[in-house]
């Protein structure tokens, strides 16, 4: 666990503090910042930030 932040944590129904855990969805590999906090005293998740949502594929049926 990395970073500590102080956030609203809507679970705790106030400010609690968030840390940052290891990010193992490749979000840093780039250099870039994880966007998921997690609150220290109940373990809500939180993402902040950019989220990449990915496409829904299209299927194409073979008549």
């Amino acid at each position: 666990m990395s970073d500590l932040q102080t956030l609203p944590c809507p679970t705790c129904g106030e400010d609690a503090d968030f840390e940052q855990p290891g990010c193992i969805d490749g979000h840093t590999e780039d250099g870039g910042a994880c966007p998921e906090w997690a609150c220290t005293g109940c373990g809500t998740a939180l993402v902040i930030g950019d989220v990449l949502v990915s496409r829904p594929e299209t299927w194409h049926r073979a008549a």
